[in-house]
């Protein structure tokens, strides 16, 4: 049977007669996710880092018929991965016309679908379902029990109908997701009287609506998205609930900087053709990751919180909009991003980070930056070019002589100005030997922060312009 001919039924008869057979969500799921597993299909794409960790967790999960819950830290694609069980489901499901909570037409379960059926048999009205509608997710804080399980609907009541009746309720977003996936984020923040409705839906299927008892046979699957420091404090999700959960998927952060770098490029977006195209060292894209790399590790950010892929992704794109800036501005035919184009991060880093209060060393935000900016050009620095020649590159500064540079400097000045220091300019071809005058005043910046990031010059910053010197 195939979903070109059970599509054309428009009444239950019809569809009884296509051989429709009725199954769980939880088994269409598990049934669709064997076959992409059988013929090698990607089972989420666009996630990366997560093929030998969260991905084949979240596989048995599901195989399971589990209701899942996603634990990580913030920016670790949590809700893209709920989001991407949509495409596990059937492009469409029946059921019958009209009603709110997608009864199966074999399977009704709410009294609206029972007693059409009852008086209109094979003729029931059918209509399908598209996949794509069948998710739906919400946030935790100001999540009422109304807004999840339902409620008595006034304008039901000023028609006649009976506060009694199941008629007179208007039903929250789990009912009417129904044979779909439901998915809570931050469930740590859920209100606890609503968490109680949850662990009742999770097992004994039955909750009040203002004292009308319902016993529902739900068929939903249930995601929840939690952050570890909030989802293991005590009294924040009630014991019952947590017992209630199948299976709890750890994510995590990149496990390497090459990972990182491939999900801050998929993520970022960013066309690098056009009138001002872009050309990005790879030293550049390894030190826009390695900073968050080193602010994960930085004793004054407070880890619990986390650094988020979009801490990357945002520094990513404003380095590359600060080069193209330049090259606009100068008239330079394409654009190569510099150390001296970090300086704008502090605008896309500004409230990603929550700094550790409990650290005895106070620094503020832009001074905790700072610092991994300047660790993170250490580490690459290191990667690309041994110590050789720093003695006689640091003599030359220490005779006075000073070298600026900055982010509006037009490529084409480095050259007579690193004249003055002869090595320095020559380290710059380690790093790589184009003879682009974009791509060397890019290098020439990277040697410059890398002598810096090893204490063999100070540098002093004002306005986008960067002076290296020994004081």
């Amino acid at each position: 049977m195939t979903i070109t001919t059970t599509i054309k039924a428009t009444t239950l008869g019809e569809l009884k007669a296509s051989g429709w057979q009725p199954k769980s969500v939880k088994q269409e799921l598990r049934d669709n996710l064997l076959k992409k597993l059988t013929t090698g299909e990607p089972i989420f794409p666009g996630i990366v880092g997560y093929e030998d960790t969260v991905i084949p967790e979240t596989v048995i999960g599901l195989l399971a018929q589990h209701d899942l819950l996603f634990l990580g830290e913030k920016g670790q694609a949590k809700s893209r991965m709920m989001r991407g069980l949509v495409h596990l489901l059937d492009p469409y499901v029946p059921y019958v016309d009209g009603s709110e909570l997608h009864d199966d037409p074999l399977c009704p379960i709410s009294r609206y679908a029972r007693q059409r059926i009852a008086e209109e048999g094979d003729e029931t009205p059918i209509a399908w379902w598209p996949r794509e509608q069948r998710y739906a997710e919400r946030l935790s804080p100001g999540t009422k029990f109304a807004d999840l399980i339902g409620e008595i609907d006034p304008a039901k009541l000023a028609t006649g109908t009976s506060m009694s009746a199941e008629d007179a309720l208007h039903f929250g977003l789990i009912p009417r997701m129904n044979r779909g996936i439901f998915a809570m984020n931050e469930l740590p923040e859920l209100d606890e009287l609503v968490q109680v409705g949850l662990f009742n839906i999770l097992e004994e299927r039955d909750v009040q609506i203002r004292g009308y008892p319902i016993r529902f046979d739900l068929d939903v699957l249930i995601l929840f998205s939690a952050n570890p420091a909030t989802y293991n404090r005590s009294g924040k999700v009630i014991p019952q609930l947590k017992d209630r959960v199948g299976s709890i998927i750890r994510t995590h952060y990149p496990r390497d900087r090459e990972t990182g770098i491939a999900i801050m490029e998929q993520e970022a977006g960013i066309e690098f053709g056009g009138d001002i195209a872009v050309k990005v060292p790879l030293f550049m894209k390894e030190i826009c990751e390695q900073i968050s790399i080193e602010a994960r590790k930085s004793d004054y950010i407070d880890a619990q919180s986390g650094v988020s892929a979009r801490f990357s992704i945002a520094n990513y794109r404003t380095m590359i909009s600060s080069a193209r800036r330049r090259a606009a501005i100068l008239g330079e035919p394409h654009a190569v991003p510099r150390i001296s184009d970090l300086g704008h991060l502090l605008a896309s880093s500004l409230g990603k980070l929550e700094l550790d209060l409990m650290s005895s060393h106070q620094m503020s935000e832009q001074q905790v930056l700072e610092a991994v900016q300047v660790a993170a050009i250490k580490k690459v620095f290191e990667e690309y070019t041994d110590r050789h020649g720093f003695d006689e590159i640091s003599e030359i500064f220490g005779k006075g002589v000073k070298i600026e540079v900055g982010d509006m400097l037009p490529s084409s000045a480095y050259a007579e100005r690193l004249k003055r220091v002869p090595p320095a300019w020559e380290k710059a071809f380690e790093i790589n030997p184009s003879q682009d005058p974009a791509m060397r005043a890019s290098c020439v910046e990277f040697v410059l922060a890398g002598l810096h990031a090893h204490e063999r010059v100070s540098r002093s910053t004002r306005h986008g312009r960067i002076v290296y010197e020994i004081q």
